[in-house]
C-alpha cells in the first residue's frame, strides 16, 4: 500500500509470531512515530457511527487508544492494559471498583479479541465499549454510546463466514493520501493481542514497518505493550 504524505512511504503489518497479532511503541518515539495530537484514554468502534442502521448478522471491530493495549485475562500485567467488553443496551457502571458481571448484556472479550459477530434481532440497541483488568475491574477507558438499528436479522448463513483471519491496518484511505500527521489502526481477526511480556500461547503483538521508498533502511516499531494504533 503506497501512501502520499510529506514523503512516501510504504506502510505494511508485518507478523510477530504465526498468530500475527499486536503491540505499541515505547518510549523513546522510533523514526516516524508521533506523539498523539490528544491523549485521551478510550475505547471505540472502528465500523460502527452513531445513527448507524444495520443488518446482522454483523462484524463489529473494536479499536483502542490513549496508549492503552491488550491483554488477556490469563496472566496479570500492570500498566495501562485490559480487555474490551461489549455494553448492550447499558449505561456504564455506577461503581468503577466492582468487577463487571456476565450476561448477554455484559459481552467479555478476554482472550484479546478485537472484534465479534453481532447478532441481534431487529430492534434500536445503545452499544458501548469499555476496558476493564484481568479482573473484570473497569478502567476508564470507554467509548461513547453508539446507537443503532437492526433493520433485518438475516437467517440464512453462518455468521462466522464473516471471519477472515488475518491482520490488517483498518483505516488507511484507498488512494493513499493521508496528511502529514495521520493515524494507524491495527487489526487482527480470529487472532488474539497479548503484552509480550505475558508469554500467552497463542497470542502476538503487533509489528509495523515503515519503508521509505528512497531505499533507506526500514524502520520497525515493534508495539509489545499490546497497543493496537499508532500515530
Amino acid at each position: 500500500m503506497i501512501l502520499l504524505a510529506s514523503s512516501p512511504l510504504v506502510v505494511s503489518a508485518q507478523v510477530k509470531s504465526p498468530l500475527a497479532v499486536a503491540s505499541v511503541a515505547a518510549l523513546p518515539l522510533y523514526p516516524w512515530q508521533a506523539v498523539a495530537p490528544q491523549t485521551k484514554n478510550e475505547a471505540y468502534f472502528t465500523d460502527l457511527q452513531d445513527g448507524d442502521k444495520i443488518q446482522t448478522p454483523y462484524l463489529v471491530t473494536f479499536g483502542l487508544g490513549g496508549g492503552w493495549g491488550l491483554a488477556p485475562i490469563t496472566k496479570p500485567v500492570a500498566g495501562k492494559s485490559g480487555h474490551h467488553h461489549l455494553l448492550i443496551n447499558r449505561e456504564l457502571p455506577l461503581d468503577f471498583k466492582q468487577a463487571l458481571p456476565f450476561s448477554d448484556q455484559y459481552i467479555h472479550f478476554g482472550k484479546g479479541q478485537m472484534q465479534t459477530v453481532l447478532t441481534l434481532e431487529p430492534g434500536q440497541y445503545s452499544l458501548r465499549l469499555l476496558l476493564a483488568d484481568d479482573k473484570h475491574v473497569p478502567h476508564f477507558v470507554y467509548s461513547k454510546p453508539v446507537n443503532i438499528t437492526v433493520t433485518q436479522k438475516n437467517k440464512a448463513g453462518d455468521p462466522k463466514s464473516l471471519i477472515t483471519p488475518g491482520i490488517a491496518l483498518k483505516n488507511l484511505p484507498s488512494d493513499g493520501k493521508v496528511p502529514p500527521l495521520f493515524k494507524v489502526q491495527f487489526h487482527a481477526s480470529e487472532l488474539n493481542v497479548a503484552h509480550l511480556s505475558q508469554a500467552e500461547k497463542n497470542t502476538g503483538h503487533f509489528r509495523l514497518a515503515v519503508i521509505p521508498q528512497g531505499g533507506s533502511k526500514p524502520a520497525e516499531m515493534d508495539f509489545v505493550n499490546g497497543q493496537t494504533e499508532v500515530w
